[in-house]
Protein backbone atom coordinates (compact mmCIF):
# COMPACT_ATOMS: atom_id res chain seq x y z
CA UNK A 1 0.00 0.00 0.00
CA UNK A 2 0.97 3.63 -0.51
CA UNK A 3 1.95 5.70 2.51
CA UNK A 4 -1.24 7.74 2.70
CA UNK A 5 -3.32 4.57 2.38
CA UNK A 6 -1.53 3.10 5.39
CA UNK A 7 -2.11 6.29 7.39
CA UNK A 8 -5.79 6.49 6.45
CA UNK A 9 -6.36 2.82 7.27
CA UNK A 10 -4.63 3.46 10.60
CA UNK A 11 -6.91 6.41 11.35
CA UNK A 12 -9.92 4.22 10.55
CA UNK A 13 -8.56 1.47 12.82
CA UNK A 14 -7.95 4.01 15.58
CA UNK A 15 -11.51 5.32 15.32
CA UNK A 16 -12.89 1.77 15.21
CA UNK A 17 -11.05 0.73 18.38
CA UNK A 18 -12.07 3.80 20.43
CA UNK A 19 -14.69 1.84 22.48
CA UNK A 20 -11.88 -0.38 23.80
CA UNK A 21 -9.08 2.19 23.82
CA UNK A 22 -7.73 3.12 27.27
CA UNK A 23 -7.56 6.79 26.19
CA UNK A 24 -10.03 9.06 27.98
CA UNK A 25 -11.56 12.44 27.10
CA UNK A 26 -11.68 14.27 23.79
CA UNK A 27 -7.94 15.04 23.75
CA UNK A 28 -7.00 11.47 24.66
CA UNK A 29 -9.33 10.00 22.04
CA UNK A 30 -8.02 12.33 19.32
CA UNK A 31 -4.46 11.44 20.31
CA UNK A 32 -5.28 7.72 20.16
CA UNK A 33 -6.69 7.97 16.63
CA UNK A 34 -3.73 10.09 15.47
CA UNK A 35 -1.22 7.72 17.11
CA UNK A 36 -2.69 4.60 15.50
CA UNK A 37 -2.80 6.40 12.15
CA UNK A 38 0.80 7.53 12.41
CA UNK A 39 2.11 4.22 13.69
CA UNK A 40 0.45 2.49 10.74
CA UNK A 41 3.46 3.87 8.83
CA UNK A 42 6.07 2.56 11.28
CA UNK A 43 6.88 -0.86 9.72
CA UNK A 44 8.33 0.90 6.66
CA UNK A 45 11.17 2.12 8.88
CA UNK A 46 12.97 -0.95 7.53
CA UNK A 47 14.40 0.80 4.49
CA UNK A 48 15.82 4.17 3.60
CA UNK A 49 14.05 6.57 1.23
CA UNK A 50 10.67 5.59 2.69
CA UNK A 51 8.28 8.25 4.00
CA UNK A 52 9.25 7.27 7.52
CA UNK A 53 13.01 7.48 7.03
CA UNK A 54 12.85 10.77 5.11
CA UNK A 55 10.63 12.55 7.64
CA UNK A 56 13.24 14.02 10.00
CA UNK A 57 16.33 13.64 7.83
CA UNK A 58 19.29 11.82 9.46
CA UNK A 59 17.34 11.50 12.74
CA UNK A 60 15.05 8.95 11.09
CA UNK A 61 17.17 7.88 8.11
CA UNK A 62 20.10 6.47 10.09
CA UNK A 63 17.91 4.26 12.35
CA UNK A 64 16.07 3.06 9.23
CA UNK A 65 19.25 1.54 7.86
CA UNK A 66 19.99 -0.25 11.13
CA UNK A 67 16.42 -1.50 11.54
CA UNK A 68 16.38 -2.76 7.94
CA UNK A 69 19.55 -4.76 8.57
CA UNK A 70 18.17 -6.27 11.78
CA UNK A 71 14.82 -7.04 10.15
CA UNK A 72 16.36 -8.87 7.20
CA UNK A 73 15.42 -6.26 4.61
CA UNK A 74 12.24 -4.53 3.48
CA UNK A 75 8.94 -6.23 4.30
CA UNK A 76 10.42 -8.98 6.45
CA UNK A 77 10.90 -8.63 10.20
CA UNK A 78 9.02 -5.35 10.63
CA UNK A 79 6.11 -6.87 8.67
CA UNK A 80 5.83 -10.08 10.69
CA UNK A 81 2.32 -10.05 12.20
CA UNK A 82 3.60 -11.57 15.45
CA UNK A 83 7.15 -10.29 15.90
CA UNK A 84 6.62 -6.70 14.71
CA UNK A 85 3.78 -5.71 17.10
CA UNK A 86 5.62 -7.35 19.99
CA UNK A 87 8.95 -5.68 19.20
CA UNK A 88 7.60 -2.21 18.50
CA UNK A 89 5.15 -2.53 21.39
CA UNK A 90 7.94 -3.49 23.79
CA UNK A 91 9.95 -0.43 22.75
CA UNK A 92 6.84 1.69 23.27
CA UNK A 93 6.39 0.23 26.78
CA UNK A 94 9.87 1.42 27.65
CA UNK A 95 9.21 4.83 26.08
CA UNK A 96 5.87 5.39 27.78
CA UNK A 97 7.44 5.33 31.22
CA UNK A 98 8.85 8.86 31.00
CA UNK A 99 7.64 12.20 29.71
CA UNK A 100 10.39 12.92 27.16
CA UNK A 101 10.38 9.46 25.60
CA UNK A 102 6.57 9.55 25.46
CA UNK A 103 6.85 12.95 23.80
CA UNK A 104 9.22 11.51 21.19
CA UNK A 105 6.94 8.55 20.48
CA UNK A 106 3.81 10.69 20.17
CA UNK A 107 5.64 13.26 18.02
CA UNK A 108 6.76 10.43 15.73
CA UNK A 109 3.16 9.26 15.35
CA UNK A 110 1.85 12.77 14.65
CA UNK A 111 4.70 13.54 12.27
CA UNK A 112 4.09 10.36 10.30
CA UNK A 113 0.38 11.03 10.03
CA UNK A 114 1.01 14.60 8.84
CA UNK A 115 3.63 13.49 6.33
CA UNK A 116 1.49 10.70 4.91
CA UNK A 117 -1.65 12.85 4.67
CA UNK A 118 0.06 15.88 3.12
CA UNK A 119 -2.07 15.49 -0.01
CA UNK A 120 -5.16 16.75 1.87
CA UNK A 121 -3.35 19.46 3.89
CA UNK A 122 -2.91 22.90 2.29
CA UNK A 123 0.69 24.00 1.81
CA UNK A 124 3.87 21.99 2.21
CA UNK A 125 4.94 22.83 5.77
CA UNK A 126 4.34 19.33 7.08
CA UNK A 127 6.52 17.77 4.35
CA UNK A 128 9.64 19.78 5.27
CA UNK A 129 11.93 18.50 8.00
CA UNK A 130 11.75 21.65 10.11
CA UNK A 131 8.02 22.17 9.57
CA UNK A 132 7.21 18.58 10.46
CA UNK A 133 9.40 18.73 13.56
CA UNK A 134 7.67 21.88 14.80
CA UNK A 135 4.14 20.62 14.10
CA UNK A 136 4.64 17.09 15.44
CA UNK A 137 6.56 18.02 18.58
CA UNK A 138 4.26 20.97 19.26
CA UNK A 139 1.19 18.78 18.87
CA UNK A 140 2.66 16.06 21.08
CA UNK A 141 3.54 18.63 23.74
CA UNK A 142 -0.02 20.00 23.74
CA UNK A 143 -1.47 16.49 24.07
CA UNK A 144 0.78 15.55 26.98
CA UNK A 145 0.21 18.94 28.61
CA UNK A 146 -3.55 18.25 28.71
CA UNK A 147 -3.42 14.57 29.63
CA UNK A 148 -1.45 12.29 31.88
CA UNK A 149 1.51 10.39 30.41
CA UNK A 150 -0.28 8.06 27.98
CA UNK A 151 0.18 4.49 29.14
CA UNK A 152 -1.89 3.51 26.11
CA UNK A 153 0.89 4.35 23.63
CA UNK A 154 2.16 0.74 23.34
CA UNK A 155 -1.35 -0.39 22.43
CA UNK A 156 -1.64 2.34 19.80
CA UNK A 157 1.74 1.32 18.37
CA UNK A 158 0.75 -2.35 18.16
CA UNK A 159 -2.62 -1.48 16.57
CA UNK A 160 -0.97 0.74 13.98
CA UNK A 161 1.69 -1.84 13.13
CA UNK A 162 -0.92 -4.59 12.71
CA UNK A 163 -3.02 -2.32 10.50
CA UNK A 164 0.00 -1.68 8.28
CA UNK A 165 0.75 -5.39 7.97
CA UNK A 166 -2.88 -6.17 7.13
CA UNK A 167 -2.78 -3.53 4.40
CA UNK A 168 0.37 -4.93 2.82
CA UNK A 169 -1.01 -8.46 3.10
CA UNK A 170 -3.72 -7.64 0.55
CA UNK A 171 -1.17 -6.54 -2.07
CA UNK A 172 0.72 -8.74 -4.50
CA UNK A 173 4.02 -8.12 -2.68
CA UNK A 174 2.49 -9.61 0.47
CA UNK A 175 4.03 -9.98 3.93
CA UNK A 176 6.19 -12.71 5.48
CA UNK A 177 4.53 -15.82 6.84
CA UNK A 178 4.68 -15.10 10.60
CA UNK A 179 7.74 -16.68 12.26
CA UNK A 180 8.14 -19.33 9.54
CA UNK A 181 9.96 -16.86 7.26
CA UNK A 182 12.88 -17.07 9.69
CA UNK A 183 13.41 -20.65 8.53
CA UNK A 184 12.32 -20.29 4.93
CA UNK A 185 11.67 -16.91 3.35
CA UNK A 186 8.12 -17.13 2.13
CA UNK A 187 5.49 -14.44 1.72
CA UNK A 188 1.74 -14.41 2.17
CA UNK A 189 -0.36 -12.39 -0.32
CA UNK A 190 -4.12 -12.40 0.17
CA UNK A 191 -5.23 -10.62 -3.01
CA UNK A 192 -4.00 -9.63 -6.49
CA UNK A 193 -4.12 -5.89 -5.72
CA UNK A 194 -0.98 -4.02 -6.73
CA UNK A 195 0.40 -1.21 -4.57
CA UNK A 196 -0.84 2.08 -6.00
CA UNK A 197 -3.36 0.40 -8.29
CA UNK A 198 -6.60 2.13 -9.26
CA UNK A 199 -8.63 0.01 -6.82
CA UNK A 200 -6.51 1.34 -3.94
CA UNK A 201 -6.86 4.97 -5.00
CA UNK A 202 -10.49 4.88 -6.15
CA UNK A 203 -12.04 2.39 -3.71
CA UNK A 204 -9.89 1.81 -0.62
CA UNK A 205 -8.78 5.39 0.09
CA UNK A 206 -12.34 6.83 0.03
CA UNK A 207 -13.51 3.86 2.10
CA UNK A 208 -10.90 4.58 4.78
CA UNK A 209 -11.85 8.27 4.84
CA UNK A 210 -15.56 7.56 5.21
CA UNK A 211 -14.93 4.87 7.83
CA UNK A 212 -12.78 7.24 9.90
CA UNK A 213 -15.42 9.98 9.87
CA UNK A 214 -18.34 7.66 10.60
CA UNK A 215 -16.55 5.73 13.35
CA UNK A 216 -15.21 8.91 14.99
CA UNK A 217 -18.75 10.32 14.96
CA UNK A 218 -20.20 7.11 16.38
CA UNK A 219 -17.54 6.31 18.99
CA UNK A 220 -16.99 9.78 20.49
CA UNK A 221 -19.11 12.57 21.91
CA UNK A 222 -18.93 14.31 18.55
CA UNK A 223 -22.50 13.29 17.82
CA UNK A 224 -23.65 15.18 20.92
CA UNK A 225 -22.42 18.41 19.35
CA UNK A 226 -23.40 17.64 15.76
CA UNK A 227 -26.89 16.14 16.23
CA UNK A 228 -28.50 19.31 17.69
CA UNK A 229 -27.12 21.36 14.79
CA UNK A 230 -28.49 18.89 12.28
CA UNK A 231 -31.88 18.90 14.03
CA UNK A 232 -31.98 22.69 13.89
CA UNK A 233 -31.14 22.75 10.20
CA UNK A 234 -33.79 20.13 9.44
CA UNK A 235 -36.45 21.87 11.50
CA UNK A 236 -35.70 25.28 9.96
CA UNK A 237 -35.86 23.86 6.45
Amino acid sequence: MLGHSHALSGLAAGAATLPWAPAQGAVGQAAWVAAVGGMAMLPDLDHRDSTVSDMWGPVTDVPAGAIGALAGGHRWGTHDAILAPLAFGALAVLASGAFWSSLLLLALAIGLALRALHFVIPGRTETTILGNLLLSWGGAWLVLDHTTTPSWLPWAVAAGVLTHIAGDAITTAGVPVPLLWLVRRKRLALSPIRTGAAVEKVALVPLFVVATVVLAYTNTDLHLAVDPLVDRLLSSG
